[in-house]
């Protein structure tokens, strides 16, 4: 089988891909839609129940309970009952810190296009 060196890991083939599929079955496509990013970014701040979310990023209570479903499933969100209200908490930290690795390639791409762009109109 072929290795890949990934970091300081040598993956064997079909173990990344092993890997590859679990984290898209876990992971992106629970990512998929901008307003579960957005119910995350809200619960880095601290617990908040699914009425505060849903105001807090403008969707309706019952859209917010469907994302927080997912989100719940993927285990990428705990929800902890207290008394009348159930409060959602990240799974894990290192959520937030993914996204903003993944936003700040991004602001780079963004800012490279745009650069390119930009000398291009000055080889015409």
């Amino acid at each position: 089988a072929n290795t890949f060196n990934v970091g300081n890991m040598a993956l064997e083939e079909n173990t990344l891909a092993q890997e590859v599929t679990q984290l898209h079955a876990e992971i992106c496509s629970a990512l998929a839609d901008s307003r579960r990013i957005l119910l995350l970014y809200a619960l880095s701040d601290k617990p908040r129940n699914v009425s505060e979310l849903a105001e807090y990023i403008g969707i309706s209570q019952p859209a917010a309970s469907r994302h927080l479903k997912i989100l719940r499933d993927r285990g990428l969100v705990i929800a902890v009952r207290q008394g009348p209200s159930v409060e959602y908490y990240l799974s894990d930290e290192r959520l937030i810190e993914a996204l903003n690795m993944i936003r700040d390639i991004l602001r780079d791409r963004l800012t490279y296009q745009a650069n390119l762009i930009g000398d291009s109109k000055y080889s015409l």
